[in-house]
Formats: C-alpha cells, structure tokens, sequence
C-alpha cells in the first residue's frame, strides 16, 4: 500500500471507508443533499438505501486497498463524530490514471454543513499533502474545485498553492479551479 492507511492530525482521525459505516453516512448525505450536491460527483453525494451505501463504501475500501483511490472517512478525533471525507487521486495531466502512470496526486474534500469553518477542511488537506510527499510518484498535488464554492478554493489559497487555471467545464455553467503546488523536484531522467 502506497499510503497509510490512518492518518491522525491534532483533531481528526482519518481511515479509509468501512461499510459498517453506511449507518452514520446515511443520515448525513440525506441531511447534506442541498449542501453537497453542487459540488461532488452524485456517486459520493446521492442519498441511497443503507444497503447500497455499504456497497459503496466497500468498492471505496477495496479501491483503496487495490491503489487506484485513496477515500478516507474523517472523524472528529476526540469524540469520533464523522465529519466527512478526504481523498486522494493519482493522476497525470489529462486526468485520473492508474498510481503506476501518475506524476501527481489530486485533493477531494467534503465536510457535513454543520461542521463548515472551523479549519477541519483545511487541516485535512494539509494531511493529505504530508501523505502525497510520500508517494515517490507524486511530484505535485492538485485541488479541483469549482470557483463558486468559496470556502472549498480558500482551502487551497491557504495552503499556499498556486491556481493553475480555470477552464470551463463542457457547456455547463460550472468554472472548475485547478490549484497546483510543487511536492518535490521532478527528477531528471538519465538517458
């Protein structure tokens, strides 16, 4: 396995998703729909029943055991109250590929609404970068948000990343920030 498997800061506790967990994450992702629906993929968004949130859950455990994607449930380290979520991606500069063909990681985030600005997304980013700079293959790291959702782009502005770009996504009306910064050196190759 590439990357740890938890990972604790001074208030979170992260590990990688557990379909036992479909219970909790129910109710939040009901009570969250209009919080989170705009900005993350419906796959991760969408209410459904109990029994398909365990699969879910599960094809994230087995994605992160496998390498492709690294999802990790976050919860409150003192009272172990799930908080959200925070991930990681492999990718290259055309997108999502497998860790093997990536130079770079991507940052996802979602926190419940209730639990917005109080620094958890920020800190947990943070996590995530200290987890990138392990991975050889990563020599940068990337957060995607939409311009729209203010406080998801200040995540990446306080982290002291660089916004790369803000291209139009297809013929919607979303404007899709990319913030870039450097983990490493990229190393020479030796022909």
């Amino acid at each position: 396995m590439s990357v740890p498997a938890e990972v604790r800061t001074a208030r979170l506790a992260l590990r990688p998703w557990r379909a036992s967990d479909a219970a909790a994450l129910e109710p939040i992702l009901r009570a969250n729909q209009a919080h989170l629906g705009p900005w993350i993929p419906p796959t991760v968004s969408t209410p459904v029943s109990p029994r398909e949130l365990e699969t879910r859950l599960d094809g994230f455990a087995d994605d992160f055991a496998a390498d492709r994607s690294w999802r990790y449930a976050v919860f409150n380290a003192v009272d172990g109250e799930l908080l959200g979520e925070l991930d990681l991606f492999s990718r290259d500069a055309t997108g999502r590929v497998p860790l093997a063909n990536a130079d770079r990681a991507e940052i996802g985030y979602w926190l419940r609404a209730d639990r917005t600005g109080l620094g958890y997304a920020t800190e947990g980013a943070q996590a995530m970068i200290d987890v990138a700079s392990r991975v050889p293959a990563f020599t940068l790291i990337e957060i995607r948000c939409d311009a729209r959702n203010a406080r998801s782009a200040a995540v990446p502005a306080r982290l002291g990343f660089h916004r790369l770009a803000t291209p139009r996504e297809g013929d919607s009306a979303t404007t899709l920030e990319i913030w870039t910064r450097s983990l490493r050196p990229p190393q020479a190759s030796h022909a």
